[in-house]
Parts: C-alpha cells; structure tokens; sequence
C-alpha cells in the first residue's frame, strides 16, 4: 500500500504561511489559522507539505484502507484558498449562505475571505468539527 502523504509533518505553520506569495491569500491564512484554532480549540499542524490542519480522527473506509486526517483544515493555495470541511449533506443550506465559492465531495473552495459570509464560515467549521469524531469515513476532495 502506498505511503499517506497527507499526516501532521514537523513544518512550521508561520513559517509556511509567511511563504504564501499573494498578500491577500496570506492574510486570509492568518485569518482562518486564527478562527480555527479559536473555534476547535487546537493548535495549527502541517498535514503534509500544504494543508494547515486542526484536531485529527481515525477513519476507515469499507474496503479495509484506513488513516488518520484533521477534522477541520485549509491551504492557501496559489489558485484560491481550499477549506477542507467534510463532505456533510446536512450542511448543504448553510453552505448555500457561505456566498462565493466553488465546491467538490468534501471541499469549498474560496477566492478571498472578503467574498463570503464569515460567520457562516465559523458555523460550518465548528459544525464539521464535531462531526468528525472518527466515527465518519473521510471524503477527499
């Protein structure tokens, strides 16, 4: 079985986040590295080279492939900023009032914080993390 890239790494998240090259997307960073860690009540941890993740579960899929995973994470990427929040249908009409974003199975994906509704942001975030409490499988996006 292949290695999992995608585990808490010894990477220094401010370092990491100074790295971001666009300004916006770096403040945004700052921004929701801040929120989660206030909201989840965990420490900011690299998970692999580019995703900034708080908490973990375990999970296993029915095919037997099993793994660890943050409950809540995000990476500002050089296209837009990817929010990793679940793949939760019971949050579909919150995230209906997020405002501007594209998403995948279990991804949002963001140009700019400035584009939606922060407060729905918190609501889906805190929402997502207490419904990973490892008794879910995992969705990538």
């Amino acid at each position: 079985m292949a290695e999992i890239k995608t585990k808490p790494t010894q990477m220094d998240v401010d370092t990491f986040i100074a790295a971001v090259e666009k300004p916006v997307r770096r403040a945004d960073a700052i921004v929701l590295r801040d929120m989660m860690e206030r909201i989840t009540g965990e420490p900011a941890t690299m998970w692999g080279p580019s995703i900034i993740g708080f908490g973990s579960y375990h999970y296993r899929y029915d095919s037997g492939h099993e793994a660890d995973m943050c409950r809540v994470a995000f990476s500002p990427r050089a296209a837009n900023l990817v929010l990793y929040l679940g793949g939760f249908p019971e949050f579909d009409e919150l995230v209906a009032k997020l405002g501007k974003h594209k998403r995948s199975k279990a991804c949002l994906y963001v140009n700019k914080l400035a584009d939606i509704d922060m407060a729905v942001l918190e609501e889906i975030t805190h929402l997502t993390f207490e419904a990973t409490d490892g008794s879910q499988t995992s969705s990538a996006c």
